[in-house]
């Protein structure tokens, strides 16, 4: 072929339609490879282990939950899930971690309700938006906390104590979870409903507030039931409490806040999965049925519930306006009894 002589000469049919037919494949081949790849890609994600992460100490509450909910919720994925705590700022810095994780939602965040929706009211600047920059998956359970004291201090129901507080004003000191946990807002309630001075001593997790009462360096603390059951029954810890309005089935010879005298007084959390914002929505609806399906297994069922929680089975909306109505609930209970950032 000389230069300048048309490589598709009109006058010849089939090489025209065999050299469109090699122009389309060479056009056509680089997304199909690319379509391919991203595919595989993808396929390939399912097989990495899902990174749940704690925001607070391993041993405590939350994370004794979530190492119960683990091996279900893999078992209903088909996929290994590994619990990984990273404890402070009562949840916040785990928050913040999945929130800026990758998209690909092998790091979700097993979140106890004081994170999403009172912290933001206490902690003043949080590093994220829980609002906006994480996104519902499914609801796990809820639970009610427990009011324990040192066993060897000289009060045994609710009005001795509070008689004390008033006598020794400042001397009391209760543990938590971290600032912004739910034990730190029931000790502050509880503070202000009894007219009472507490000194507030935030930990980076329930277990070692509770090694801290066992051991007499704080007076007392607000630990969820679940984890608190052991300590009571071995008698290292005297039960004076419990925050929900009405007697836990698990604890039925502890009275409630308002049966000891502590009216309009009912303080209870929950635990939820949360995703990355721009965790993609099929991503969501697998991680969300996974749990359903996890949590339908007597097995789990029993065993939370023995830990005294509440099963709590739901869909990504469910968890949402839960989070919704407690954000604004606990902006009005904050701004109410004067908790400063």
């Amino acid at each position: 072929m000389r230069p300048g002589d048309n490589p598709m000469p009109a006058s010849n049919p089939l090489l025209r339609r065999r050299a469109a037919a090699a122009l389309l494949a060479s056009l056509t081949l680089p997304a199909a490879l690319k379509a391919q790849t991203t595919h595989t890609a993808a396929a390939s994600s399912g097989n990495q282990p899902i990174k749940l992460l704690v925001g607070y100490a391993a041993g405590g509450p939350v994370d004794a939950a979530a190492r119960l909910f683990a091996p279900y919720f893999a078992q209903a994925l088909g996929q290994a899930v590994l619990v990984d705590n990273k404890p402070g700022a009562g949840g916040v810095l785990a928050g913040d971690a999945v929130a800026k994780s990758a998209q690909s939602g092998l790091t979700i965040f097993f979140a106890g309700s004081p994170t999403m929706t009172i912290s933001p009211h206490i902690l003043g600047t949080l590093p994220f938006d829980p609002g906006k920059d994480l996104v519902a998956i499914a609801p796990i359970l809820s639970y009610a906390n427990v009011l324990v004291v040192n066993k060897d201090l000289p009060f045994h129901n609710v009005a001795e104590l509070v008689a004390y507080a008033r006598a020794h004003p400042g001397q009391l000191s209760y543990g938590s979870a971290g600032i912004g946990s739910s034990n730190h807002l029931s000790g502050e309630l509880f503070a202000a409903r009894t007219g009472t001075q507490l000194t507030h001593v935030p930990y980076k997790g329930n277990a070692p507030a509770m090694t801290d009462v066992i051991g007499g360096q704080i007076s007392m603390m607000f630990d969820i039931i679940g984890s608190a059951r052991n300590y009571i029954a071995s008698g290292r810890v005297r039960p004076l409490a419990v925050t929900s309005r009405e007697r836990n089935a698990s604890l039925p010879q502890v009275p409630s806040m308002q049966e000891a005298g502590v009216a309009d007084y009912d303080v209870g959390g929950w635990i939820g999965l949360y995703g990355p914002a721009k965790m993609p929505a099929e991503l969501v609806a697998r991680y969300s049925e996974a749990a359903r399906r996890a949590l339908a297994q007597d097995e789990l069922r029993r065993k939370l519930v023995e830990q005294g929680y509440d099963v709590w089975s739901g869909n990504a909306q469910a968890l949402a306006e839960r989070a919704a109505r407690d954000y604004k609930l606990w902006g009005s209970v904050a701004k109410g009894i004067h908790m400063q950032p």
